[in-house]
């Protein structure tokens, strides 16, 4: 991985910050991007391999400016790891307009805009995109219609991509994780604390192996997709959930 060059998005907090931290370990030099200054410098300050900026994936500007930045600090991008989430309880009955376009900015839109601009920097290089998705890109569940319909969407890209850019010489990936400690229930999903907490328990109880994920359950898993010695790996979905796509 050493002199590999990583973007990856919504990097400042939960699997984002853990699998910036791995790449960096390994090796790679790793831009990341959030929307807020201060988780950034955080993660920055984790190690000298990995650099931050501020950009909201859903803006074709920010997007563009994403790898600008990567390709002026290091002169390649080798990895694009799509990241960034939005999403939350919205049974059908609450859905609004804005609402179900913010989750589809964010989920799809983004992941489109950031492959399309990486594209002419990763082709030819043995390239990767790797897509983060979710077990309900593939589960159903009640109150979940729209963020499980985006993660579909982005589930379904994964093997359309794998299959036009494998001729470019690029391998795009998926990992689908399950409900993993990354304080988005409080925060993404807006639940109270109280709220949270019964989730938590209920999660635990359904997932076979009894408990939630951690970060790095998930980013060593991302990793591996992103290191070359996987370069016969492509067009796959992988769930990384302690079991719960199965029951």
């Amino acid at each position: 991985m050493r002199d590999l060059v990583a973007i990856v998005t919504g990097g400042s907090s939960g699997i984002g910050r853990e699998v910036a931290i791995t790449l960096a370990k390994l090796g790679a030099r790793v831009l990341i991007t959030a929307r807020r200054q201060p988780g950034i410098d955080e993660v920055c300050a984790q190690s000298e391999n990995i650099k931050g900026i501020v950009a909201d994936v859903a803006k074709a500007a920010d997007v563009q400016r994403t790898v600008e930045e990567a390709i002026g600090l290091w002169g390649r991008v080798d990895i694009l790891i799509n990241n960034a989430g939005a999403g939350g309880i919205m049974p059908l009955g609450d859905a609004t307009e804005e609402r179900i376009k913010d989750i589809f900015a964010v989920n799809v839109v983004g992941p489109s805009l950031l492959a399309a601009a990486a594209l002419p920097h990763l082709s030819g290089r043995g390239g990767t995109i790797i897509n983060i998705s979710s077990t309900y890109g593939h589960k159903a569940a009640p109150g979940f219609s729209h963020y499980a319909a985006s993660k579909a969407a982005l589930e379904h890209l994964t093997r359309c991509w794998a299959l036009e850019l494998a001729p470019h010489g690029i391998r795009v990936n998926a990992v689908a994780a399950g409900p993993t400690e990354t304080g988005a229930l409080t925060g993404m999903m807006g639940l109270t604390a109280k709220e949270a907490e019964d989730v938590k328990e209920y999660e635990r109880n359904l997932i076979p192996l009894k408990r939630r994920g951690a970060p790095q359950d998930v980013a060593q898993w991302i990793a591996m997709f992103a290191n070359p010695d996987t370069a016969w790996t492509t067009g796959q979905i992988l769930s990384v959930d302690g079991g719960l796509s199965v029951v």
